[in-house]
């Protein structure tokens, strides 16, 4: 699979769980950051993607994200359903049913897709996450056609059995073991799942536990497709060297005979009020650099206060964004305590989201002295809130990121389909511009004020057996 992409400082893996064990190809919260970031609009007609839009008579949206630059599209399928969509004691079953799409139909032999596309001199992949499930290939303009029909043939048309699931099951469980499992990073971004989302479906993993991947049955697997792979709940996008009076017949064509399904009943579930702070530790002989982090519950764009989204994400910036933020400053330059520090904030979901700050503390230096100069940190931004030339300096990045994202082939693919798939609108992706723009420094402050709470916060440490420097965390 592709590697993650990240900001420029990079959380722990702990502190990234949300898309651990093979769940996403990259991270598309770092997309949509970045491609749907500030561009100057000249004008009210222009835009950050400017993608052409329209809708199949059985419900499927269709993005047309024009690019013209090489003749090269990719084509991508959102389905609006991850993770936190499937029933209790069946976790992993939107993953496992994502690398069985690779298993073939009646017309393609499993393998056959891949061959194709491969053979064509394309590239495909597929990514699982709470919130949604895609498939994507990249091909030369000429071979759309092939991918479009494969594609739109295996969302109704998948061939299911024994011969195929159960060794599938073992590369999941395999898959399981070195993501998860064999990594302690991995093991303790579990736990501060749970921990950090009460009642949520984000507090299972994506990947699922082990005992509930060896227990699903066929009869889940297909049950679950059934429900949920349908064109009225997917979302076409094509981006690259094509326009939408190109995309529509190919449309038509192959996905259009799709009938549409009954709209299925997606999870939805809120956290309940949070009234104390959580201490999640592990210890492990296999820990190489111990690890510190703090996640904050936090409000996405579809929460009720997602009016703090764009001023949390300056936030971010300006606490963890880079060696010039203010944690780097202070913990890895000037007090010599940390190798690295930073902070995150993804408010692209369907469900709550979560602001995070991690550090790594350097040899010799203790977890609680560490803890106390991010505390320190903390405290001086809620007091003093940020100065104007922070809040200038993050737009200015902002804009020069967005520059070039504008230019990749497939990032307006992905920012879109991310935002579409949780329940966004083109708009709102194509008028973050304005709303980033927008932000005050006293805007900053009031949703600092909001999230950095200590009874909505999980502190995490990973540490080794015998670290004596993590007083708090208790002894081994």
């Amino acid at each position: 699979m592709d590697t993650p992409m990240a900001r420029p400082t990079v959380a722990p893996p702990f502190l990234r769980s949300r898309f651990l064990a093979a769940t996403l190809c990259w991270s598309l919260a770092a997309v949509v950051w970045i491609g749907a970031a500030l561009v100057p609009r000249g004008d009210a007609a222009a835009g950050v993607f400017n993608p052409e839009t329209f809708t199949l008579d059985n419900g499927m949206q269709v993005v047309v994200v024009p690019n013209h630059r090489v003749p090269v599209v990719t084509h991508m399928v959102w389905y609006r359903v991850g993770a936190m969509d499937e029933p209790p004691g069946k976790s992993g079953v939107a993953h496992y049913l994502e690398h069985l799409m690779f298993k073939g139909t009646e017309t393609p032999a499993p393998g056959e897709f891949s061959r194709l596309v491969s053979q064509s001199g394309g590239r495909e992949n597929a990514f699982t996450s709470q919130d949604y499930t895609g498939y994507f290939q990249t091909v030369a303009k000429e071979h759309l056609a092939t991918v479009m029909e494969l594609e739109a043939d295996r969302m109704t048309n998948l061939v299911l059995t024994a011969e195929v699931i159960e060794p599938e099951r073992q590369v999941i469980l395999e898959e399981r073991r070195q993501r998860v499992d064999n990594r302690p990073a991995g093991l303790l971004g579990e736990h501060v799942s749970s921990a950090l989302f009460l009642n949520h479906p984000y507090r299972i993993p994506v990947i699922g536990w082990e005992h509930e991947i060896r227990a699903l049955t066929m009869d889940d697997i297909v049950g679950f497709y059934r429900r949920f792979y349908a064109p009225n709940n997917a979302i076409l996008v094509v981006a690259g060297d094509v326009t939408a009076a190109e995309v529509r017949p190919l449309a038509e064509r192959f996905y259009g005979p799709i009938p549409a399904a009954a709209s299925p009943v997606r999870a939805e579930a809120d956290e309940p009020p949070q009234h104390a702070a959580r201490r999640v530790v592990l210890r492990d002989a296999r820990v190489g650099q111990p690890a510190w982090g703090r996640h904050y519950l936090a409000p996405g764009h579809l929460s009720e206060d997602s009016h703090h989204a764009e001023a949390l994400d300056v936030l971010a910036e300006v606490l963890g964004g880079g060696t010039t933020s203010r944690l780097y400053r202070s913990l890895v330059v000037d007090q010599a305590l940390a190798v690295s520090a930073g902070a995150y904030y993804d408010p692209s979901s369907r469900g709550p989201a979560r602001f995070g700050i991690y550090a790594s503390p350097r040899p010799g230096v203790g977890m609680d002295a560490l803890e106390d100069a991010v505390d320190a940190e903390l405290k001086r931004i809620l007091a003093d809130g940020i100065v104007a030339t922070e809040l200038e300096r993050v737009k200015a990045r902002v804009r020069a990121n967005a520059i070039y994202a504008r230019d990749s082939l497939s990032t307006g693919a992905r920012a879109l389909g991310a935002a579409l798939a949780v329940g966004r609108t083109v708009d709102d992706v194509e008028s973050w511009p304005e709303r980033m723009a927008a932000v005050t420094a006293e805007d900053v402050a009031a949703a600092a004020a909001a999230v950095l709470r200590e009874e909505r916060s999980v502190t995490a440490l990973l540490l080794r057996p015998d670290d004596p420097t993590a007083d708090r965390a208790g002894t081994p």
